[in-house]
């Protein structure tokens, strides 16, 4: 057995200072303090513990780095270029900044570019290894004799910042951002200046543009019209014509001199229209389940008239363009591969809310005697439903999730008793926490108006000197909350203790813009699109995050709020950060396309994300169960982005195996509930064979069992189809659905899911549909949940096994024909031309049949309306056996839709796109139907039922 090894990052993070030294002071920490009330609650305005600290008089004056044109209120943390501001072990320079595609590092003259394409790998593919790419300088670009003392910030957007250089004689002005290949300069008091590492390899010097090749990379220097470049002794140099602006750019690697001098004519078409603010915008939309992002550039044209700029996408935003084609070549990156657009100045993502749940319904706990094992493990955490291993912000954060998650069980197997205790537990708690009362020093929580920060005390892991983990720590205070306030609304009302809710919720990230408290999005990188956990981020491999998953108990937790309280603006950040997140996660955490990673990595995720790489590692431990597992806690009913491709499951789970030389020993739980988003059967067998296992701190028995149970009675997450309530999911298991949503107010309300099905769903109940019919909860006198079915029944209504004509139907099944209904294929917005794209999904399982030859046949009912431009598309795959692969699969070309109402009729003359794999007998086999919009900017209805019909080439 491998011991416990405590549980958090920031191992080396100072402990928690016993007096304060201001300007020569010192300050007791032990202050009476000085209640500002919020509704019942309050903060307090008085230090009762450590305070941020850096360089110089940082801890009282954290703008002493920033520069009078610095925009004002409360400054920015936890970003990618924090060691610029804030400054901690060098108090003239910053940490290297990785914006990708370039990392950027300051010096007395100037500012330095790396565009390093090499990783840097250590360790081995089964213990702990890493891979970065560390800054290398190819070029560093200042003013000729500039000699700063240090260098300033004077200005910031959403993803750009503006370092800023003066030695009394010369000034230089940069900007940089996140996917901006060019870097943007303003001077004074000098020639521009461009030094190179080596010799550079001029390939292009017409005027004003200078082309050059350094370390193997390609940039262009665009000075002003009527300029000229000026090369001497590795020295790039130009008068500017006094005119004391010019830019630089990256190009992208390309094959030939012709590519590369057309991309530099291509660039320099926006080279002079400096990128002078970025912002973000999104829209949630909960009809389609639909969030689209817009990222907006503000440019300012030094001359000429172009106002659009050249920016790079990382994966998680390419991949989901919507309205815009990325080009190629691509950039490297830490991060993947960057693909370009050129001439713009805004571009858009449209991305799927998969949805979240409070928790699991109790659709498998009744089977047997297992809801009496559930409720045994329950009556055990009447006691203590919080567990709590330590009184800090963290710690307390930890026994509040396992609190709420007694709490949502217990109610939803009419064990009020245990559920009135958890939430007992979790409103004397947070009522305490949100309380300065006169004198308290502990369990309080301290607003700075320096820092605009609110931090509890006792602080832990740097949440008070660094402002590290604050969505950490918060994200389970706020699930909390959440979960009371479905039971105890008057608590959460914002006359008593919801505005301290809120306070939380905008340290950590606000959604406020202009909020003069609070700085906005503190902890979540817009561009990257994930959190950073390191308030100053000065490391040499930029900021850094181990937990993504506690991130997104931070978003969900939002989601849960703001429906439960009716704040639709908390809502709705929460859901632009988790879906943003989700898909960062997919890509940098897990690589679940095996893209991004260097290929000689050798590992299926990491533990860490660092601003240059990644790493097979924590701040606290080398175990694999605590590399793999930290990215996977808490397990909650707002993790269920984790189960969106249940072969990566399997993947990373098999890893965790290899790495460990066996099972998990330790933090089984968190491991097994894991698993069971891919593999729930499995998950189940390790729960029922190890009983003695130790729980991992925030865990509980009756959790775990309620969490693996319930998925090996549901199945996997199915991402095909969505609901417009953001509380509802979706799961499969053989074929056959079950719809869940949560209500969390005190008005019945009906789900919609994406493919037609709807689902009442009580006042405070979880409701079930589909494979499962189910409605469970007691926040508004609900009656003991109805024992299930177990193991699920198909969603198929009576057919003959040997009938090879196959009707889709309501619910996703393929089987005899019933009452005429609709369904919606949602709008391509974007070519997905053979690539399923929040397609609908009807499945038939176990079906034994001899093949006929022949080829598909079907006739689908498709309609458009009056739109134009639509194209539907269609894919039939083969499971011969029902062994989970597809031995069979056929795209057929996608069928253009007319501009007038009324049905038409898509059929297998469209011709196949593309087909792999041969057809044979069926036995036991699966046959899927996937029907999606391959072009369009509009919804097309499918009419099911007893209309689209599907005939198999068998007998």
């Amino acid at each position: 057995m491998k011991p416990p090894v405590p549980h958090r990052r920031w191992a080396l993070a100072a402990a928690t200072a016993l007096a304060l030294v201001v300007g020569g002071l010192t300050i007791p920490v032990t202050r009476a303090a000085e209640a500002a009330p919020v509704g019942a609650g309050s903060y307090t305005t008085t230090p009762v513990g450590a305070l941020p600290s850096g360089c110089g008089a940082m801890s009282s004056n954290p703008r002493q780095f920033a520069t009078a044109n610095a925009p004002a209120g409360p400054i920015p943390t936890n970003d990618w270029w924090s060691s610029l501001l804030w400054k901690r072990t060098d108090c003239s320079f910053s940490e290297p900044l990785h914006a990708h595609p370039i990392s950027y590092d300051t010096f007395g003259d100037g500012l330095g570019f790396s565009a390093n394409s090499t990783p840097a790998i250590s360790g081995t593919a089964t213990g702990v290894g890493e891979f970065h790419y560390p800054y290398v300088q190819d070029i560093r670009v200042g003013v000729a004799g500039l000699a700063a003392p240090l260098v300033k910030v004077d200005g910031w957007t959403d993803w750009t910042v503006s370092p800023h250089w003066s030695d009394g004689t010369r000034t230089m002005r940069a900007t940089i951002g996140h996917g901006l290949p060019f870097a943007y300069f303003q001077t004074t008091g000098g020639n521009a200046q461009i030094s190179t590492a080596g010799t550079p390899d001029v390939w292009s010097n017409s005027g004003a543009t200078i082309g050059f090749r350094v370390n193997g990379h390609d940039y262009v220097g665009f000075a002003p019209s009527g300029a000229n470049w000026t090369v001497a002794s590795g020295r790039i140099s130009s008068t500017l014509a006094g005119r004391g602006y010019f830019s630089v750019a990256l190009l992208p690697p390309t094959s030939s001199a012709t590519e590369r001098a057309a991309l530099a004519a291509t660039y320099g078409q926006y080279a002079h229209a400096h990128v002078t603010g970025t912002q973000v915008s999104y829209a949630y939309n909960p009809a389609t389940s639909g969030l689209t992002t817009t990222y907006a550039f503000t440019t300012t044209a030094r001359e000429g008239t172009a106002t659009q700029t050249v920016v790079s996408l990382y994966p998680h935003q390419w991949k989901s363009l919507s309205g815009s084609t990325a080009i190629t070549p691509t950039y490297p990156s830490a991060r993947g591969r960057m693909k370009v657009l050129t001439g713009v100045n805004q571009f858009r993502t449209a991305m799927k809310f998969q949805g979240i749940l409070p928790e699991l319904p109790a659709v498998g706990d009744g089977s047997g005697g297992d809801l009496s094992t559930l409720t045994g493990h329950l009556t055990a955490t009447r006691a203590n439903p919080m567990d709590q291993r330590g009184n800090d912000t963290y710690w307390t954060g930890k026994g509040l999730g396992r609190a709420a998650r007694i709490a949502e069980m217990a109610d939803l197997v009419n064990d009020t008793t245990t559920r009135d205790s958890a939430l007992n537990a979790i409103r004397s708690t947070l009522t305490d926490w949100f309380t300065a009362s006169s004198g308290k020093t502990s369990r309080v929580f301290y607003y700075d108006s320096n820092w605009g920060t609110l931090i509890g005390y006792p602080a832990s892991y740097g949440s008070d000197q660094e402002l590290n983990d604050h969505h950490f720590h918060y994200g389970y205070y706020i699930a909390a909350a959440a979960t009371l306030a479905k039971f105890d609304p008057s608590w959460a009302a914002t006359s008593r203790y919801g505005g301290m809710v809120d306070l939380l919720i905008r340290d950590a990230n606000n959604y406020r813009r202009g909020d003069t408290q609070f700085p906005y999005l503190r902890d979540f990188d817009i561009y990257a699109g994930h959190d950073w956990a390191s308030g100053h981020g000065s490391f040499g491999s930029g900021n850094n995050q181990e937990s993504s998953s506690e991130g997104m108990n931070f978003a969900s937790a939002l989601i849960q709020w703001g429906q439960t309280t009716g704040n639709t603006a908390i809502r709705d950040a929460g859901v632009f950060l988790y879906t943003t997140q989700a898909a960062a996660i997919q890509e940098y955490w897990f690589d679940v396309s095996d893209q991004n990673f260097p290929a000689a990595f050798g590992h299926s995720t990491v533990g860490m994300v660092w601003g240059d790489g990644g790493a097979y590692a924590t701040w606290f431990s080398g175990e694999p169960e605590m590399i793999q597992g930290i990215n996977l806690l808490p397990v909650t009913g707002g993790h269920l982005y984790l189960g969106n491709n249940p072969a990566y499951v399997r993947t990373n789970y098999a890893e965790l195996v290899r790495n460990n030389g066996g099972q998990p020993t330790v933090w089984q739980d968190i491991l097994w509930q894991f698993q069971a988003l891919g593999d729930p059967d499995a998950a189940l067998a390790n729960l029922r064979a190890n009983p003695g296992y130790t729980p991992e701190e925030g865990e509980s028995r009756a959790h775990t069992f309620h969490w693996i149970r319930n998925l090996a009675a549901l199945g996997n997450v199915d991402t095909t189809v969505t609901g417009n309530h953001p509380l509802s999911a979706v799961f499969s298991r053989n074929g056959a659905r079950t719809y869940v949503a949560s209500n969390p107010t005190a008005t019945p309300i009906t789900v919609t899911f994406s493919n037609g099905t709807t689902l009442s769903v009580g006042a405070g109940k979880t409701a079930t549909t589909g494979a499962y019919t189910w409605s469970g909860g007691n926040a508004a006198g609900g009656v003991p949940p109805t024992t299930p079915t177990d193991p699920p029944p198909t969603t198929d209504p009576p057919t003959t096994p040997g009938n090879p004509t196959r009707y889709l139907l309501p619910g996703g099944g393929l089987g005899a024909a019933g009452s005429a209904a609709t369904t919606t294929v949602a709008a391509a917005n974007g070519n997905h031309d053979g690539v399923p794209t929040n397609a609908q999904v009807f499945t038939a399982t176990g079906l034994n049949l001899a093949y006929a030859g022949g080829q598909t046949a079907f006739d689908l009912f498709v309609d458009a309306g009056t739109a134009v431009g639509n194209g539907v598309q269609v894919r039939i795959s083969y499971d011969l056996t029902g062994n989970g692969s597809w031995e069979r699969v056929e795209t057929l070309r996608y069928f253009a839709t007319d501009p007038v109402t009324g049905y038409e009729h898509y059929t297998q003359n469209a011709g196949l796109s593309s087909a792999t794999g041969t057809l044979g007998a069926l036995s036991n086999g699966t046959v899927r139907v996937e029907v999606w919009s391959a072009i369009g900017n509009n919804p097309t209805t499918v009419g099911i039922g007893n209309q689209s019909v599907l005939r198999l080439p068998y007998s």
